[in-house]
């Protein structure tokens, strides 16, 4: 079977690491379709929400580290990136980091579901979602340092916006274990569910924003992460702009009128 599983149902696309056997670590194969699931999400309007999960028993380890040790899979492409620094610089920029560069192209929910562990890299894919909902058991570790590597794929670009720079700097250089809750008490994580409802908690979350306004909904997740990058006054000038459009559609409408009649809105 594929490394990297997608399919879409109900407006709701799922992207499944599926490389049970090695806890869904990278192989090059899941990197170039994660990479090309992403650009059908970005291109395809019927797609309205996107859940990223792993088979098995874990979210994602990360960087495959037998292979990383032979020189084979992700880390000896056709370019033989075993040879120099410059060529493994250059495959980090050409696949893995393109993940982070499509999902800041898509203004549609990300959502990781995450079980088991979440180590390295595959703890930097879910912080480049949206939102995280980890299983109670669930235990997360930035755990580059144990093999004395640096976070290649953006991790030290997403961590401290969301923990702090003192907190991430803690996790990147000491590779502690977090579980679930730790994780949610400095941010890591949004929600922490039992074991067993993790697939329908995640599911009713994606189909709630699946049947929501979609322009506003897209329109508020861009003002939100451009918002960190303006000063007050352009940030303010951005969203007003969003409003003089979302109040000329008919979801503005419906909305309205759903709260007026007290009914449940029905969005198209």
């Amino acid at each position: 079977m594929a490394d990297l599983l997608f399919e879409v149902e109900n407006h709701i696309a799922t992207i499944t690491l599926n490389r049970p056997e090695a806890y869904n670590a990278f192989s090059e194969e899941m990197i170039l379709n994660w990479i090309q699931a992403l650009e059908t999400v970005r291109d395809d309007d019927s797609i309205r929400v996107v859940i990223v999960k792993g088979n098995g028993k874990a979210f994602c380890a990360g960087g495959d580290i037998k292979a990383m040790h032979a020189g084979e899979g992700f880390f000896k492409s056709k370019e033989d990136i075993s040879s120099t620094g410059l060529a493994r610089k250059n495959s980090l920029w050409k696949k893995i980091q393109l993940i982070p560069l499509l999902l800041e192209e898509i203004d549609k929910p990300v959502i990781a579901q995450i079980h088991g562990f979440a180590m390295g890299a595959g703890l930097d894919m879910a912080l480049m979602c949206d939102i995280r909902i980890a299983a109670a058991s669930a235990k997360l570790s930035e755990s580059y340092i144990k093999v004395a590597i640096v976070p290649g794929d953006g991790g030290a670009y997403y961590l401290p916006k969301l923990v702090g720079i003192d907190k991430a700097l803690d996790m990147l250089w000491t590779a502690r274990m977090l579980t679930a809750e730790e994780a949610k008490e400095i941010g890591l994580v949004t929600f922490v569910v039992d074991d067993d409802k993790l697939e329908e908690f995640t599911r009713n979350y994606a189909e709630k924003l699946a049947n929501g306004p979609q322009t506003a909904i897209r329109f508020i997740k861009r003002a939100v992460y451009q918002s960190q990058k303006m000063d007050l006054r352009s940030a303010l000038d951005y969203i007003s702009s969003q409003m003089a459009i979302v109040t000329e559609l008919d979801d503005f409408k419906e909305g309205v009128d759903a709260v007026i009649h007290k009914r449940k809105p029905v969005y198209k």
